[in-house]
């Protein structure tokens, strides 16, 4: 076998692998996101952001929400469990562990003036700016 074979087997072999290793990686970072709750964002035109973190299952009780180096993490303790008797079969369904996201806040966010509700499996965050950097219009008057 010649030095060109001999590269181009190991070139293919090495293709391989590294697709293989690819396609592996994707199924791990698929799995890993499908366990983060589903988060909408919205902002407004002074500059404020609302959150909506979908917590299904999860009680008020088990949530922390806090801040840390300008970074929102959301933090809770999914402990839910469905369970259906009937004559003819039972299903039990349950889902347990830790639940944790971080949101890299803005600029500008006021840390102090973030406020948070539990409502109906959602979490509704606001973050609001600070005042001194808030857009500002400013008048011009005639001279």
């Amino acid at each position: 076998m010649s030095i060109l074979e001999k590269t181009k087997n190991i070139s293919t072999e090495l293709e391989s692998s590294l697709e293989k290793g690819f396609q592996k990686g994707k199924e791990l970072l698929k799995s890993a996101v499908s366990h983060l709750p589903f988060t909408n964002f919205a902002k407004d035109n002074a500059g404020d952001f609302h959150l909506e973190v979908d917590l299904p299952g999860v009680k008020k009780q088990d949530i922390e929400l806090r801040v840390e180096n300008n970074v929102l993490i959301v933090s809770a303790q999914r402990h839910m469990k469905n369970e259906v008797k009937k004559e003819d079969y039972y299903l039990m369904e349950s889902s347990f562990g830790q639940i944790e996201r971080f949101y890299s806040l803005p600029d500008g966010i006021d840390a102090d003036k973030i406020s948070a509700q539990y409502k109906n499996g959602r979490l509704l965050i606001d973050l609001q700016k600070n005042e001194a950097e808030q857009v500002k219009s400013i008048e011009i008057k005639k001279a």
